[in-house]
């Protein structure tokens, strides 16, 4: 690790530091009250206590969003490389997907929960926040492949399929991983949000719901650590597709291999 290395990480984690240390020391000088404002000692504290609750609930949110992400990506690419073998089908059906991604999901998640159970209707809220990026990138990569490239695939007479599979899926490769990188967040986000409102009719057992439930019962401090838990979630999953993207793309193309430069 070189030194911008060392001061780009170091700085952040004193920045942090720093901020919790204030945090603590406000709390305890004003002698502020848990069920106002816990501190951050107060937060880990129950987060150990309350780990078995609070695990579970975890492991329900996590398991809604990677399923989301997974089949938002086998839905996104499907119908992506659909959009790419005929511009009329893209034009009839890219309408919908788009409509479909600027209704607020806080607006669309009590209505499922109407006709879904509340595991699927959060699943389903998740799918959709997720997919709509995957689609969009993935089929801007699929027609933005280098012209000259093309012309030179259909004079060597290619066939659609070669020139598809040698061609324009390198090409979207990129633009897929971008897409995936903000859905992975998205999806998290989505399986959130229908959590809250699936808590709020009584129903679900995912981070969320704790943090419902939590509020209903003035235990602030659990609220804080499932705040927590989301957290890093959010940003565990960010840092492992940025890493596999950058380990799919950093020996071929430019994006990555100037980071390492």
């Amino acid at each position: 690790m070189n030194r911008d290395d060392f001061i780009g990480y170091a700085v952040p984690a004193l920045t942090l530091g720093l901020g919790l240390v204030v945090w603590e020391g406000v709390v305890r000088y004003f002698a502020i009250p848990p069920y106002l404002l816990p501190a951050p000692s107060v937060i880990i504290s129950t987060l150990f206590t309350d780990w078995p609750t609070l695990s579970s609930s975890l492991w329900v949110t996590l398991s809604i969003t990677l399923k989301a992400l997974l089949a938002a990506v086998v839905g996104s690419v499907a119908l992506a490389v659909i959009f790419a073998q005929s511009r009329l089908v893209e034009r009839a059906f890219y309408p919908f997907a788009v409509a479909m991604q600027v209704t607020p999901i806080v607006a669309i998640a009590p209505l499922l929960l109407i006709y879904l159970s509340p595991t699927v209707a959060v699943l389903v809220c998740a799918f959709l926040v997720a997919f709509f990026p995957l689609l969009a990138n993935t089929t801007l990569g699929l027609s933005s492949a280098d012209h000259n490239l093309v012309d030179l695939f259909q004079m060597y007479r290619s066939t659609r399929f070669q020139q598809f599979m040698l061609l324009r899926l390198p090409s979207a490769l990129p633009y897929f991983l971008a897409g995936l990188r903000i859905s992975g967040g998205l999806a998290l986000i989505g399986a959130i949000v229908a959590e809250i409102a699936a808590g709020s009719a009584g129903q679900g057992s995912g981070l969320a719901y704790r943090i419902v439930e939590s509020g209903f019962r003035l235990n602030i401090p659990r609220m804080f650590a499932a705040l927590l838990l989301i957290s890093v979630a959010g940003i565990t999953i960010h840092v492992l597709l940025t890493a596999f993207s950058h380990w799919l793309l950093h020996e071929w193309h430019d994006s990555e291999r100037a980071s390492e430069t």
